[in-house]
């Protein structure tokens, strides 16, 4: 069926029974035995090599998975254990989620963590087993994982991946050589993935287990990087559910090609570009282990895309930012059909310049962990409203509702176009985090269902669309990656001189967002905004987090129980940025620049000026249309502009 609306979506709500595979495992199984020779798994190591490939047919793929599942049983892992892994997009990293899920429980960890971290999350996992990558050059994963293996105690066994087998024969002997100085852990044994995989069974599962739809299946680490790790879980119903949700919408007939550049350890590269397409008996091609980050990948795209036919790519907009970067050569990219772009807003501007350049469809979507990921976008084949996160998916629940502003409890559903809190539900929606502590007040009871409060700010408009208008949870969005405000403003907060901190996301064209940070000083001491940068770089773990800049201000804008008022630092950024971008625009009059939250829009720049011509008003929109954070010209006679 296609969807063009909402509608749509309700009619086939209530003419289909969902048909979902109890388990994943189940899930590749039907997708093997309907297309036993299609070809399931691509996989190319270097970008300037990109037809040089390994690939595994569906038949090939189950193979891989009956042995990587029956190793880490015989390893010792039960329904209840877990497998955790540390390592970049390889056909491993496929075989070891798959498989570990058949086998026990898969906890994705995200190998640009520092040691510290990763041992964090696998103490709060309880990892038994970690499969992560031998020393490889242009990757420092081997040194970080080694160094922390000690402190995780429940630990039994680690398994490495060796890339080498993807190279040819001397590069592999450079490689090996390097190999033989790898430190090992302590007494945990360290084993080859490849040389132990081979001697178990590929014909079937050796061991004997009944998977419920509602066991765990993963654990995902999501929220910020500082405190005991937040860890969501997913059962199997959640996976094989929203797979199935997002197949369906695409709607996909025939056999295609996903382009996964996305990291296999966050959510979209798993569901949009995995199980998704495996759902639907269609390929995975999996771009270098460093995906969308490997050096040349981008520049190669568009050659990529023509050599393998692809047909879909998920993205984030820094992505699609970048690709404008590589125009088209006269590559066929005739075979594309859409591109999802999620994680973080997509300004108007690139949306067009992007469309307009490719002639490509982008589909604007949105997705959290706690929903297995996908969770709305805009019909592929209806109405694409830029800005939007479009409509929720077949048996994917949202509403807008008002709560309580002290208690956090439901009071009533919000009106169409009104600005509530994004609350979902649906079979797709995890069951909560490990630790119970992360499972206070997340729920919203609206007497009849139990819903999963977002954290985000939205309305719905008339046709049932959803616009993100704001985030409660304040977490700063850097290229599609989370960096939670706390990761910055507790180390901060231990300078001796800072007072108090707020960091906030500065807008980016590139990366959507940068963190800033915004300091008050104690009482009769100093310190430079360099000097806070640096402590910063000692003392914030991940690179990602580091303050783009450090505000000094004589107070920080507080509510009236005390808490610091971040929309007013946001709003402060806001119109220092546009402020910049518009002072060097030849022929525009004088202008004033306020940021208000608009009642549909959430932040939203007024630039008050005089008359404008034709060519002014389009450099505007190129100063500033890259921006997420939507604008508004009003332009005024002279004599009544001021």
């Amino acid at each position: 069926m296609k969807f063009h609306n909402y509608d749509d979506i309700c009619r086939f709500e209530q003419e289909t029974q969902p048909d979902l595979a109890d388990n994943t495992y189940e899930l590749i199984l039907k997708s093997a035995s309907k297309n036993p020779g299609h070809k399931a798994l691509t996989f190319y190591l270097q970008p300037k090599d990109y037809k040089k490939n390994a690939s595994w047919t569906y038949r090939q793929l189950i193979a891989e998975i009956n042995a990587a599942a029956n190793m880490f049983r015989d390893l010792g892992i039960r329904d209840t254990d877990v497998v955790s892994y540390i390592l970049p997009n390889t056909p491993e990293t496929v075989f070891t989620f798959l498989g570990g899920e058949a086998a026990g429980i898969v906890n994705p960890i995200n190998p640009l963590l520092e040691p510290e971290q990763m041992a964090e999350i696998m103490n709060e996992a309880g990892t038994k087993i970690l499969v992560t990558l031998a020393p490889f050059p242009k990757t420092d994963i081997w040194e970080k994982v080694s160094s922390v293996l000690n402190k995780v105690h429940s630990l039994k066994t680690v398994i490495t991946v060796d890339l080498g087998k993807y190279l040819g024969f001397l590069p592999r002997l450079i490689v090996k050589a390097g190999q033989k100085k790898m430190r090992m852990s302590g007494s945990v044994p360290v084993l080859d993935f490849h040389q132990t995989s081979r001697k178990y069974s590929r014909e079937m599962l050796s061991f004997q287990r009944t998977i419920r739809p509602e066991d765990t299946a993963s654990m995902f680490h999501t929220g910020g990087t500082t405190g005991k790790p937040k860890i969501a879980l997913h059962t199997h119903r959640n996976e094989v559910a929203n797979a199935w949700a997002l197949s369906q919408y695409i709607n996909l007939k025939e056999y295609k090609t996903f382009f996964c550049g996305l990291p296999w350890f966050h959510v979209n590269g798993v569901m949009v570009t995995g199980l998704a397409p495996l759902s639907g008996g269609h390929g995975i091609l999996l771009g270098t282990p460093a995906g969308y980050r490997g050096e040349g990948v981008i520049r190669n795209f568009w050659k990529t895309v023509e050599y393998y036919k692809i047909s879909f790519f998920s993205a984030v907009p820094t992505v699609l930012q970048m690709l404008l970067q590589v125009p088209l050569k006269g590559e066929d990219i005739s075979s594309l059909d859409l591109a999802l772009c999620g994680a973080s807003p997509l300004s108007v501007k690139l949306f067009q310049d992007f469309e307009e350049a490719t002639k490509l469809k982008i589909i604007e979507g949105y997705g959290f962990t706690e929903g297995s990921c996908a969770n709305a976008a805009n019909p592929p084949d209806g109405e694409r409203k830029i800005g939007s996160i479009g409509l929720a998916l077949p048996f994917h629940f949202m509403k807008t509702v008002i709560l309580d502003e002290r208690s956090g409890g439901y009071i009533r559903d919000a009106e169409t176009d009104e600005i509530g809190n994004i609350v979902c539900r649906g079979l797709n929606v995890f069951p909560g985090y490990k630790d119970d502590a992360h499972n206070k007040n997340i729920w919203v009871n609206d007497g009849e269902h139990l819903w999963y409060n977002t954290g985000d700010l939205g309305r719905r408009d008339a046709d049932h669309f959803y616009w993100i208008t704001g985030r409660k949870k304040e977490l700063i969005i850097r290229g599609g990656h989370n960096i939670d405000p706390n990761s910055i403003e507790q180390p901060l907060s231990r300078h001796p001189a800072v007072a108090g901190v707020a960091a906030i996301g500065m807008p980016d064209k590139k990366s959507g967002e940068l963190p800033v940070a915004y300091v008050q000083l104690k009482k009769g001491m100093t310190a430079t905004e360099n000097e806070l940068i640096d402590f910063s770089r000692q003392h914030i773990t991940e690179q990602a987090a580091v303050p783009k800049h450090i505000f000094i201000i004589d107070e920080l804008p507080l509510t009236a129980i005390g808490k610091v008022f971040k929309p007013l630092l946001s709003m402060k950024i806001i119109k220092k940025v546009y402020e910049e971008e518009l002072s060097g625009i030849p022929g525009l009059p004088a202008c004033t620049i306020d940021v208000e939250q608009d009642p549909k829009l959430g932040m939203k720049v007024k630039i008050t000026t005089g008359m404008l011509t034709e060519a002014v008003r389009s450099k505007i929109n190129d100063a500033v249309g890259g921006y997420a954070v939507k604008y508004e010209i009003l332009e005024l006679q002279p004599d009544t502009l001021f």
